[in-house]
């Protein structure tokens, strides 16, 4: 089972790639385009009215976002980069004051009062089950494209120009139902096809999904058909499966894991017994369908050695996990390899 490690900028994945990670398990976008420079932009995007605004916004953010997968695929030297397309919902890109909004209205040129309705407008009761992973490109397919644009073409640039042959997985987040993969994968396949061949070139890529929708895990056979690989985003599997809130849990766990309701606090460790039988119902599933397919894990679950062991014994391919836990990783599928032979 090889060991990657999450990052989103080149210098950590320099970093990981310096504890021995062999590839990026996942790259979240988002983070992307907080980048005080380009965030004005995304959020240019948000507030456009048209299809057509909203491309002449993305337009702009492409560049940053070739380069930011250029700088990736350099420090990786070869070694896969699963790149996960937006998953937050957008009104975390839209100023959250009053003063915050008119900075904004005069940097874009757009009314401060737009900008505070659209963000009302965008508000939602429930963000984590709201309009946001694979609904926001399903919704708004230039998005998607956007990306899948900016990764194929720092691709097919860093082998044009250093000959560094690279293997992009696009990794469409939040499925629930493979209609909605599909959805997607013909958007990205047609931009994909585009840059080819304007690059005249061959990219080796795959189309992949998050599993971390607990009906994906029930439909993984479905999923199959069409996804090239698995990523279970165990972090949000857990507060589905569970229904914890990764954020306001800490209010109750510490008491549930002191009367001991909890051995382990889920977030840290894997819930072998319940969130683990869907990750397992998941590979096998998704296995009977595809034989080959390659399954990892991203969440902060690949950085911990019960959550690492339980992924060898399951026949992952991979676990992710922040660079600095990389060395961590690797002991423990290293001993899970030695106990098994035991």
């Amino acid at each position: 089972m090889k060991v990657r490690a999450n990052a989103d900028v080149p210098k950590d994945a320099k970093v990981a790639r310096s504890f021995g990670a062999e590839g990026i398990g996942l790259c979240r976008t988002e983070h992307m385009f907080f980048d005080p420079q380009r965030l004005p932009y995304m959020q240019e995007m948000i507030l456009a009215d048209t299809e057509e605004e909203r491309k002449k916004a993305l337009g702009k953010l492409l560049p940053f976002q070739t380069e930011d997968f250029y700088g990736l695929f350099k420090e990786m030297k070869g070694f896969p980069v699963t790149i996960r397309l937006l998953d937050p919902p957008l009104h975390e890109f839209l100023p959250k004051t009053n003063e915050a909004a008119k900075e904004l209205s005069a940097i874009i040129d757009v009314a401060y009062e737009k900008i505070i309705k659209k963000s009302q407008d965008l508000h939602e009761q429930n963000p984590m089950l709201g309009h946001r992973g694979c609904r926001l490109g399903i919704t708004y397919p230039e998005i998607t494209e956007m990306q899948v644009r900016a990764i194929i073409t720092a691709a097919c640039q860093i082998y044009k120009k250093e000959k560094i042959k690279v293997t992009p997985e696009i990794m469409i987040p939040l499925i629930g139902n493979v209609k909605e993969f599909t959805d997607q994968k013909e958007v990205a396949i047609k931009v994909i096809n585009e840059v080819l061949q304007k690059y005249k070139t061959k990219i080796d890529y795959k189309i992949g999904t998050m599993i971390e929708v607990p009906r994906a895990a029930l439909t993984a056979d479905e999923i199959a058909e069409q996804a090239e690989f698995f990523s279970f985003g165990t972090n949000d599997l857990t507060q589905m499966g569970m229904g914890f809130s990764r954020d306001d849990a800490g209010k109750f766990i510490k008491v549930y894991l002191n009367k001991k309701i909890l051995d382990n606090d889920p977030f840290q460790t894997i819930d072998q017994n319940g969130i683990g039988k869907l990750v397992a119902m998941g590979v096998l599933l998704g296995r009977e369908t595809r034989k080959d397919l390659k399954i990892g894990i991203c969440g902060e679950h690949g950085g911990d050695p019960d959550s690492v062991k339980f992924c060898h014994k399951l026949g992952l391919t991979y676990v992710s996990c922040s660079p600095y836990r990389v060395p961590v990783a690797k002991l423990s599928a290293a001993q899970a390899v030695i106990e098994e032979n035991k």
